[in-house]
């Protein structure tokens, strides 16, 4: 899967604000080139919601093991919710999977910073992970939309 095929899939979703940071915008330039996708149906970046998806096409300091510093190398990261991060990264009930290569591409797995966080993340997604990746995202956007909605009802009179 391309970057632009798993931005396609997110917006069909509806309801998503892509921000693709770059110079001007007041963003750090370390962003610069990535993607960040938010629930958010007014458009406007929340303030108090993290993004559910992230595209990062390079290593951030104390984040390098996925090596994205390879040419043409990207990694999805994915806050799915605790099911599917137990269903990924569990293989059997209660037996937590090692943590394995996180460079590795094309494998669902526990992001290496953002894991304890109930994060996901492939790198370079392709045939193996194609439809699980759809899937994830499907249910990252409908676990986003929901938190959306429940702040929205608290904050009505």
């Amino acid at each position: 899967m391309t970057i632009e095929e798993i931005i396609a899939h997110l917006e069909e979703l509806g309801g998503v604000l892509v921000h693709r940071p770059g110079p001007g915008d007041g963003s750090p330039e370390i962003s610069w080139g990535d993607t960040f996708v938010h629930y958010a149906p007014d458009g406007v970046v929340p303030k108090t919601a993290q993004p559910f998806v992230t595209i990062v096409t390079k290593d951030y300091p104390g984040d390098e093991t996925s090596r994205l510093d390879r040419p043409d190398t990207f990694r999805v990261s994915v806050a799915a919710g605790k099911e599917s991060f137990t269903h990924w990264t569990c293989p059997a009930p209660g037996t937590p999977s090692g943590p394995g290569d996180p460079s590795a591409t094309d494998t669902v797995m526990a992001h290496p910073v953002y894991g304890p966080a109930g994060w996901l993340a492939v790198v370079n997604p392709g045939p193996r992970t194609a439809t699980a990746l759809r899937d994830l995202l499907t249910t990252a956007h409908r676990l986003a939309r929901a938190r959306h909605e429940r702040r929205a009802a608290t904050t009505q009179p």
